[in-house]
């Protein structure tokens, strides 16, 4: 499925516990239809690739990431267990998705348009080379305007659609501020600042990182969409405006932002584990 953190870490984040309260009354998905539909959607691979994320850990806190040779591929494998990410998932899953709203994405992604789209986010999610990609996008981006072409416009309200309630940036702050918290308080950094003065500061800095996460997401977008049609770009975009797909949307949304937090807040208490705390 959509999704363009691109492995950026720039509150309110929109919590498990609160979608939860606000799940639909209809009946909730089985298991088995869930494991289907993480399958078709492509959620499982965007799941897997949170791992990737843990790259940007050492550099968040100012610690030099070649000091950890083998070790840090040790841990973060075990912090970022696929297979416990993926139950954690679909234990949500099961007490939240409706099973109106599952047959509506699955229904699409089943469809020709729906598993071509799939097959082009999985690649983009387990890419090696964000940068390279991000490069290629934006050249994308700037041919497109330069030829004054419409697809631009599709591509950023497709983007606004995959976050329609403007979540990522706040859910995104939220996992750091908490990452840092962690690392401080298991002794690998040493804060200057406490949770209040980060969060001010993270406030301050907020029109600049919104504008950089849309623009790579824009980018991102771009890329991994170059070989669909602008007529296949509007069917997905119309598809994802749907009331049944922003249900769907919104839940995974948090899901995942949920999980990477959690999963941070481990590394962050196991780095301890692999040398000695620093100033930050």
């Amino acid at each position: 499925m959509t999704y363009f953190l691109h492995r950026l870490f720039l509150p309110a984040l929109l919590s498990v516990s609160a979608v939860c309260l606000a799940a639909t009354a209809s009946e909730s998905a089985s298991r088995d239809r869930i494991e289907a539909f993480l399958t078709t959607t492509g959620f499982d691979v965007a799941l897997e690739s949170i791992a990737l994320a843990s790259a940007s850990a050492p550099q968040m806190l100012g610690i030099d990431p070649d000091g950890f040779g083998a070790d840090w591929t040790r841990l973060t494998e075990e912090v970022f267990d696929t297979t416990e990410m993926h139950e954690t998932a679909v234990s949500i899953l099961e007490q939240t998705l409706s099973d109106e709203a599952l047959g509506h994405a699955v229904d699409f992604y089943a469809s020709d348009l729906g598993q071509r789209l799939v097959v082009a986010e999985n690649e983009a999610h387990m890419a090696d080379d964000d940068a390279a990609r991000q490069e290629e996008g934006q050249r994308i981006v700037s041919e497109l305007i330069q030829q004054g072409s419409q697809r631009v416009e599709s591509l950023k309200r497709m983007n606004r659609a995959v976050d329609s309630s403007g979540t990522s940036l706040r859910a995104l702050q939220e996992i750091q501020l908490r990452f840092l918290l962690a690392a401080s308080a298991s002794g690998v950094i040493e804060l200057q600042l406490n949770g209040d003065e980060l969060r001010e500061m993270m406030k301050r800095q907020e029109p600049e990182m919104r504008r950089s996460l849309q623009l790579s997401a824009l980018a991102g977008a771009a890329q991994t969409y170059q070989s669909f049609s602008d007529a296949d770009v509007d069917a997905y975009a119309s598809a994802l405006e749907h009331p049944l797909m922003q249900e769907v949307y919104e839940l995974l949304n948090a899901i995942q932002y949920e999980i990477m937090a959690m999963r941070f807040e481990v590394l962050a208490a196991r780095m301890a584990e692999l040398r000695p705390a620093q100033d930050i």
